[in-house]
């Protein structure tokens, strides 16, 4: 994320402001520049009370560029599904904008129904650039008690979008035999039986010397959950670096992966250190190894063509 600041009067604001809290300045994010911009006179994205949005919108009364990617919400009599639902598109607005400073194509397929297993059942995925979330992991009680269940480190609403629009974008960084065959190299053969994996990874558990091949224990469940888990952590580790630079910290960005991991490192080190001394877990509570640096280089490489 960028360091921002008011345009009226050179202060830090954040990506989240409405409003600089130094000079009163009205603020929204103007798509696809990509900036913070005074708002007055400008049309509001008709979410800006709904789901707390201070995006630009194309004229009055519309959604802005994040929020018309929705497909459903919940509706206007459910306060407590409302209430995830603006989590949710606050995750989503911080997903589209890492997206378009990456210049990864956004294309007119990518849609989303956020919807809550509150209320009935939600299999959460991604069908043919069709992501669905489940609005109930945006209470943090429910989504610590399913990150316990599921012996994760790490589990946020933001991580789930970045790990579903990741199977979104192996349709379109690997859409022909070439890549998708140089993806099997190191994540393995997608065309394997998903439901006969799935089965298998529920029974059976991780391998024990899954940390020496994957980022996660769920990514050794199928080579598309691999592809989607590796994807979401090189979505973490740009973000970081870039709000690390924006933000002044010695954190090197070189073009290829190898420098990135280079950089990174340390800075995970810096970070939770900083954290336990805080008397908190680590900030970043994984281990790259060797073959899972190699997949996320094979990310980088397909997302810029190389």
């Amino acid at each position: 994320m960028r360091a921002f600041h008011c345009p009226h009067c050179g202060r830090l604001v954040f990506f989240e402001n409405s409003v600089c809290l130094n000079c009163g300045t009205a603020l929204g994010f103007q798509w696809p520049e990509r900036r913070i911009v005074e708002s007055e006179g400008k049309p509001r994205c008709a979410n800006e009370r709904l789901a707390e949005c201070n995006w630009i919108a194309p004229s009055p009364g519309a959604l802005c560029a994040c929020c018309a990617l929705t497909r459903t919400r919940p509706a206007d009599h459910d306060p407590e599904g409302l209430e995830g639902f603006a989590t949710a598109e606050a995750a989503k607005r911080r997903l589209l904008f890492e997206l378009g400073e990456l210049g990864l194509p956004i294309g007119d397929d990518l849609r989303f129904d956020l919807l809550s297993s509150r209320d009935e059942p939600v299999t959460t995925g991604h069908a043919n650039g069709l992501i669905t979330p489940d609005l109930a992991e945006t209470a943090d009680a429910h989504r610590e008690r399913m990150r316990e269940e599921m012996g994760e480190p790490y589990r946020t609403v933001l991580g789930h979008l970045r790990h579903e629009v990741g199977h979104y974008y192996w349709m379109v960084l690997a859409p022909d035999e070439d890549a998708r065959e140089r993806a099997r190299r190191l994540f393995g053969d997608e065309r394997e039986d998903y439901q006969a994996a799935l089965d298998r990874h529920y029974a059976q558990g991780p391998p024990p010397d899954w940390p020496e091949r994957h980022v996660s224990a769920y990514a050794t469940m199928h080579p598309m959950e691999d592809w989607a888990e590796t994807f979401a952590h090189y979505l973490h580790i740009r973000d970081t670096l870039q709000t690390a630079q924006a933000f002044g910290l010695n954190a090197g960005h070189g073009a290829d992966m190898a420098s990135m991991i280079d950089a990174w490192l340390p800075l995970t080190y810096a970070l939770n250190q900083i954290n336990r001394s805080m008397g908190r877990d680590d900030l970043y509570p994984f281990v790259l190894a060797p073959a899972v640096m190699d997949k996320l280089a094979l990310v980088h490489a397909l997302a810029y063509g190389r």
